[in-house]
């Protein structure tokens, strides 16, 4: 049976024939403005909340719940119905509070440096199952609300592209989530991120970018063989031309590998003409990947020669590294496998 949260308003009516339909809005209001489970919504009868939830049971079985950070970072580990499992990242600050969702069981982009890349790809998430991560992180959010959801978890999703907009469009319609608070990253699959441009949302994009060269990259994400930094660099500007929204690079550094003067002077230039903020990301450590993330000292100095050459750049603080919940570290899939991987610096 699919997700509730795979229904419309209207086929939500239907599914409903016989009931008022003053019971739509409020199986409606509590699904999607409170954000209860089908079994919490008080305002209509036990005997259909009974009913509606044995007949949408959920996908998402909890198979692990940690905790870091003294709490602000909670990260499950879910179970899917066929048996494949994902991870889901909760994150609170002092201004916002943030979930990181999977959009795919693993992923195909095999980044060498990222545990989830290392593992394999098991399948596509069902829009059902990336919306389902979300409701259940903003019900352990509460009393605080949910108020910003990265595609930052396991998976490239714009690899699942129909999924990903349909969950990014239902956040915004259905849950009242600003557009500008939903972050869509992706290692670079440019058809796609012009495709996302035409959408007509005012969305955050991340680009993974990493290297600033093609022969490092070629070996850091893979996907850069078939749309290498030029062709990268086009669809950025499209993006930009089309949503008139800045865009931000993800930098994870890399001992020796991208924290080179070399890579400085590669990236400042890349970034600058596209007037991007580069978010600096000291490596988090992964099984698969024997080399060493920058130390705080170059992390400062990377950072300050970037400022140094116009680029506007900070460093991420890193969140949940003790539970392999930073970014990088997202792998509890069914199919994993671990391997080391070579690299040369840049």
């Amino acid at each position: 049976m699919p997700s509730v949260y795979e229904y419309t308003k209207d086929q939500l009516a239907e599914l409903l024939a016989g009931e008022p339909r003053y019971r739509v809005d409020q199986v409606w209001h509590g699904l999607w403005s409170e954000g209860q489970a089908l079994g919490d919504i008080t305002t209509i009868p036990k005997t259909l909340r009974a009913r509606l939830a044995k007949q949408f049971p959920g996908g998402l079985e909890v198979a692990n719940d940690v905790q870091s950070d003294h709490g602000a970072t909670r990260k499950w580990v879910f179970r899917l119905t066929d048996g494949s499992t994902i991870e889901t990242v909760l994150m609170g600050y002092d201004d916002r509070v943030t979930v990181c969702v999977s959009s795919q069981a693993g992923c195909a982009m095999g980044c060498t440096f990222c545990a989830t890349g290392q593992a394999g790809f098991t399948r596509h998430l069902t829009a059902g199952e990336v919306l389902e991560q979300v409701m259940f992180a903003a019900r352990a959010a509460a009393p605080r609300r949910l108020s910003n959801v990265v595609f930052m978890g396991m998976g490239e999703p714009l690899a699942n592209y129909i999924v990903t907009m349909k969950a990014v469009r239902r956040l915004h319609e259905y849950r009242g989530l600003s557009a500008r608070h939903l972050t869509v990253s992706t290692v670079g699959v440019a058809p796609a991120i012009e495709r996302m441009a035409r959408e007509g949302l005012p969305l955050t994009l991340a680009v993974s970018l990493h290297a600033a060269n093609n022969e490092t990259r070629d070996e850091l994400v893979p996907l850069n063989r078939r749309f290498p930094l030029e062709r990268l660099h086009d669809a950025c500007v499209n993006w930009m031309a089309a949503t008139g929204r800045r865009l931000s690079f993800e930098w994870a550094l890399i001992d020796g590998v991208n924290d080179t003067d070399r890579a400085l002077d590669e990236l400042a230039p890349y970034a600058r003409s596209l007037r991007a903020h580069v978010n600096l990301i000291p490596l988090n450590p992964t099984p698969g990947y024997l080399v060493l993330g920058s130390s705080s000292q170059r992390v400062r100095e990377f950072r300050d020669g970037l400022v140094e050459r116009g680029v506007n750049a900070t460093v991420r603080n890193t969140r949940g590294r003790s539970i392999d919940a930073a970014c990088g570290q997202l792998a509890n899939v069914t199919n994993g496998r671990r391997r080391s991987i070579p690299v040369r610096s840049a």
